[in-house]
């Protein structure tokens, strides 16, 4: 069966999103979705911006939570909507993390790098004066650094993230460059019982790759990996489960014969 959940979405609670969140409930309904889960951003320590406001990615659980059990119970004879969060990592707000996620039941965390010693990876700032494969080490060793501080999630996201905003971004990029590093933070994600997921959004931008590379996944895999969930990082509907055929497919050349969705942070495994 091909892939029914999209377990990475973001609506109007997410400070990079205007979307209502029941517009994209209906789109996922539209596409015929089994489950679809919310993940809203929550980025404490965001740096400032002068084109942002302060605190952006800094979620209203209540509010969140409020409108979104409106929605499960209106549309549970058609989808299976679930509560989650995207949790974005620093070593230094490791506590202020665990408390945030422990002050409601989500169903689901993913956790996320959007920040890297105090610089987005979104902005070009982050790139100059160094080579990319500087930038992106340093990247991948802040994945590291957050993992040996938090680990109340149940996948990490887009693991290799920053190379969608690289300068040259997957050009010259391979896992092999960067094995030493990645294969330490897949140890510790396996050794933890901790997933990652196959976020296709950075296809819609023009990469040729998921985020992770397929290269990483199957490294996954063959460490033992089990734990693995989809998602297409829509901010908008017609973004929704975007290239999940791509998803199918590294799923299938990296020994994957199923995939992941959650509800009260266990997973239960669906075929494809």
């Amino acid at each position: 069966m091909p892939i029914k959940a999209d377990y990475h979405l973001h609506s109007s609670f997410s400070g990079d999103c205007d979307v209502p969140m029941e517009e994209m409930v209906l789109q996922g309904i539209r596409m015929g979705l089994s489950h679809m889960c919310f993940t809203e951003h929550n980025d404490f320590d965001y740096p400032a911006s002068p084109d942002e406001p302060d605190n952006i990615f800094e979620l209203n659980p209540d509010s969140y939570l409020y409108d979104f059990l409106k929605l499960k119970e209106t549309y549970a004879d058609k989808i299976k909507l679930r509560f989650g969060l995207e949790l974005g990592l620093q070593p230094q707000i490791s506590r202020k993390n665990a408390a945030f996620a422990k002050a409601h039941e989500y169903d689901f965390i993913i956790a996320s790098s959007h920040v890297c010693n105090g610089r987005d990876p979104y902005y070009p700032s982050f790139y100059e004066g160094r080579t990319q494969e500087e930038a992106y080490r340093e990247y991948f060793e802040s994945i590291l650094a957050n993992l040996k501080v938090f680990s109340n999630f149940d996948v990490y996201g887009h693991l290799d993230y920053v190379v969608r905003y690289g300068p040259k971004k997957d050009e010259g990029y391979t896992y092999e460059l960067y094995q030493d590093i990645i294969d330490k933070i897949l140890e510790k994600l396996i050794s933890s019982g901790k997933g990652i997921e196959i976020n296709t959004g950075g296809l819609s931008k023009g990469m040729k790759e998921t985020n992770p590379c397929s290269d990483i996944v199957r490294r996954f895999k063959l460490m033992g990996g089990e734990i693995i969930t989809i998602g297409s990082d829509a901010h908008t509907p017609d973004k929704i489960a975007a290239h999940f055929k791509v998803a199918e497919s590294v799923l299938a050349q990296c020994g994957f014969g199923y995939y992941c969705t959650f509800e009260g942070r266990e997973p239960t495994f669906h075929r494809i």
